[in-house]
């Protein structure tokens, strides 16, 4: 990925694409990026005629129909359709347009429920995945399989990460739609503000996750599209194209919920309510692949909630000075 080269980033505005994009611009200046409502990533015809015209070198695929367990689990079909939609429209076009790499965003999701820890990329497809995001997970392990297909049958260079639990600047704070990490940041951040005695989480709290701070992951990104030929192809030929990112430790829910309270300097109690699912026992990934090659994470979990609270009462402070519609 030379200096100069035409890098897409698809889904730029998004967490992981926003990061990107911000890893990028240090040292590449023909960044391409279009917001959702100049290209519908779902329509084949707009994204054939956007690489058309375009031409893109590389490519990151980061755009994506995300969302938290609620969300996962109420709008199964939109999850599973507008994925694979996106999947299919993308590396089509980036393989009649003769790119010369691309990286699939994935999620540490698709691996199986009970897993064990931690999870390796071979453990991809060995066992039932967990119900609640079954859908999503489904739409990424098709584009993975479709990565493998592309190079196999083109000699394409389609890379796919598989990024553990994000979190950063830029996040979805809907409680509605959001991950467990941003949620309970706006949760604690409104507590606070109005003075409540207490605070709801889901689950038992019991669960153990992994967070990596998503300029970390973005670096990541970076420094595997930046491989010499011989590395790159080592992560792609003779087996599935995947690497897992991630920081190779993890944190209970409630480890992590007092970790928030603490960072947004909320002094109330914690209730945990039970009736909620836990989702997946445990989640961390094995990233020796990744670090064999020379990467590692540099961001500890504390230091990255502070600088996204920090962001993210920013955000608050720039919405309420925006112009209202009349």
């Amino acid at each position: 990925m030379d200096k100069d080269a035409r890098i897409y980033v698809a889904g730029h505005k998004g967490l992981v694409g926003s990061a990107l994009t911000r890893r990028l611009e240090r040292d590449h200046s023909q960044l391409i990026l279009r917001r959702h409502a100049e290209l519908e990533l779902t329509d084949q015809r707009s994204v054939d005629q956007f690489f058309d015209t375009e031409r893109p070198e590389a490519v990151f695929l980061a755009a994506a129909k995300v969302g938290g367990i609620l969300a996962n689990s109420t709008y199964p079909a939109e999850f599973i359709h507008q994925n694979l939609a996106v999947q299919v429209n993308v590396l089509r076009a980036a393989w009649r347009n003769g790119v010369r790499r691309l990286l699939f965003l994935g999620s540490s999701c698709i691996y199986p429920r009970e897993c064990p820890q931690p999870i390796n990329e071979d453990d991809l497809m060995t066992g039932p995945l967990e119900p609640t995001n079954s859908a999503y997970a489904v739409a990424k392990i098709a584009g993975i399989e479709m990565c493998a297909a592309y190079n196999r049958q083109y000699g394409m260079r389609f890379l796919s990460v598989m990024p553990t639990n994000l979190y950063g600047p830029n996040d979805n704070y809907d409680l509605y739609s959001s991950h467990v990490l941003p949620a309970l940041i706006r949760k604690f951040h409104e507590a606070k503000m109005r003075g409540d005695p207490s605070v709801v989480a889901w689950g038992t709290g019991r669960p153990r996750r992994e967070f990596m701070y998503v300029e970390d992951m973005a670096d990541a990104c970076v420094f595997l599209m930046q491989l010499d030929d011989a590395d790159f192809d080592r992560l792609i030929v003779g087996r599935l194209p995947l690497i897992n990112i991630g920081v190779g430790e993890d944190i209970t829910i409630r480890e992590l919920t007092e970790m928030v309270g603490d960072v947004v300097g909320y002094t109330g109690k914690v209730v945990w309510d039970t009736t909620k699912p836990d989702g997946t026992p445990r989640k961390l990934l094995d990233v020796s692949r990744l670090t064999a090659l020379g990467w590692s994470s540099k961001t500890s979990l504390r230091e990255g909630l502070a600088k996204t609270y920090a962001a993210y009462c920013d955000s608050i402070v720039e919405s309420a000075h925006q112009p209202q519609a009349l």
